[in-house]
């Protein structure tokens, strides 16, 4: 690891950081791909769990001091006693720490950019990050093919533009049985700072890809064996229990859009039209929320 001390929000090392929109990162080396900034230490720790290349960090000077002098004192105890007593290797557990000391063994001239919280603290939502960004490079995203190859139960998003319903969804969906998670192209993108970091860093856990717009993707769903199921509030529906969900080998769970919902189109090129019965007149759930429902239920073999 390489530490850089900045002193100014301006310093040009930080415009990935500051400066940049999460568009702009994710194509910043075209034709090659580009980066995401993942934040706070859980959230990062999940990514390099899943080989995302750490690219460079952003620490608040503090945490970094209080890790170094952790460094510093364990390194001498362990040459004190080495020779009398076997030490635990690590740290105590704290994810900062978790995080540094994985980039350390990862090698290589990583560069660590450290400021005082006074200067960090103006950069959007830093405070509710733990003091810690990381800049990672993307990878190369496979087919649905590749993604589906064992999957039995699917979750596939049409159009889900907001990012906290995208994270909220892949969290569900790590959690509640979906096997992976397509997304056609007007979804928002599930690397982007506010969906990795709602997921909890499960869109490092579950796989994903996209899939194109739905015209395209159910021939794709078909094609793979997967009967599709849009979730719909509509009349011509089953009730999200009907027994005969339950019974399909694979099953592919349709959302859409918040407000609008699905497509028409999508609609009728579905096997199933399903819907989750509501009390007290409710008409309706938060696509998140419904998506949580439906993996609970139909995650079920």
């Amino acid at each position: 690891m390489r530490i850089i001390e900045i002193r100014d929000l301006a310093a040009q090392e930080l415009d990935i950081y500051a400066r940049m929109s999460e568009n702009q990162l994710a194509h910043i080396y075209e034709p090659d791909i580009g980066l995401f900034i993942a934040e706070s230490p859980n959230v990062i720790q999940r990514a390099l769990n899943a080989g995302y290349e750490p690219v460079s960090i952003l620490i608040e000077k503090k945490q970094l001091d209080r890790w170094m002098q952790k460094e510093s004192a364990m390194k001498t105890a362990m040459e004190s006693m080495s020779d009398q007593i076997d030490l635990p290797a690590g740290n105590n557990g704290d994810p900062a720490d978790v995080v540094l000391e994985h980039i350390m063994a990862i090698g290589g001239d990583i560069p660590v950019y450290t400021a005082e919280y006074e200067v960090l603290k103006k950069l959007t939502g830093f405070a509710l990050i733990r003091g810690l960004l990381c800049a990672m490079r993307r990878k190369v995203l496979p087919s649905p093919e590749v993604v589906c190859s064992d999957a039995h139960r699917i979750a596939v998003l049409e159009n889900v533009m907001n990012p906290i319903n995208v994270g909220a969804i892949f969290r569900s969906a790590a959690a509640l049985g979906m096997d992976a998670v397509l997304l056609t192209g007007g979804c928002s993108d599930p690397l982007y700072r506010r969906s990795a970091r709602v997921s909890m860093g499960t869109v490092f856990q579950i796989p994903w890809t996209y899939i194109g717009d739905m015209t395209a993707g159910m021939d794709i769903l078909h094609a793979m064996g997967f009967k599709t199921a849009s979730m719909a509030l509509r009349n011509d529906t089953i009730d999200i229990n009907d027994p005969r969900l339950k019974e399909v080998e694979k099953l592919a769970i349709i959302l859409g859009t918040e407000g609008e919902g699905l497509k028409t189109s999508t609609i009728y090129a579905s096997d199933f039209t399903i819907k989750i019965p509501m009390f007290h007149g409710v008409d309706s759930l938060n696509v998140a929320t419904a998506s949580a429902v439906a993996f609970w239920e139909l995650g079920k073999r």
